[in-house]
């Protein structure tokens, strides 16, 4: 039953992440950036309200990892040559943590 789940959630998930990426995404993939960092955000949001089971399953595995994209943000910093690249993966990386934290803070 949790694939069904995952399942749901990723429906959902996934068609929101390509829509931001081709609302947003122009020289520097904020469309990206912006499914990425909403994503770290429900996740801190899940953990700190200690959200497990099938919710976890639907909301944290589908729904975020639909929503978030290791493989377009490796493209893209590649894309964005050494420089621009650099700048765009630490901005993800902290931006991603910060709004993990900012997700744990807010439910505690």
């Amino acid at each position: 039953m949790t694939v069904l789940w995952v399942a749901l959630g990723a429906a959902f998930g996934v068609p929101l992440r390509f829509t931001l990426g081709k609302l947003f995404d122009g020289r520097f993939h904020t469309g990206t950036l912006a499914a990425n960092t909403g994503a770290s955000l429900l996740l801190g949001l899940c953990v700190g309200w200690s959200v497990d089971g099938a919710a976890f399953a639907l909301v944290a595995t589908g729904f975020c990892g639909g929503l978030s994209t290791y493989s377009s943000f490796a493209v893209q910093t590649r894309d964005l040559g050494a420089r621009a690249g650099t700048a765009y993966a630490a901005l993800t990386l902290v931006l991603g943590l910060a709004a993990a934290a900012l997700g744990f803070w807010l439910a505690a």
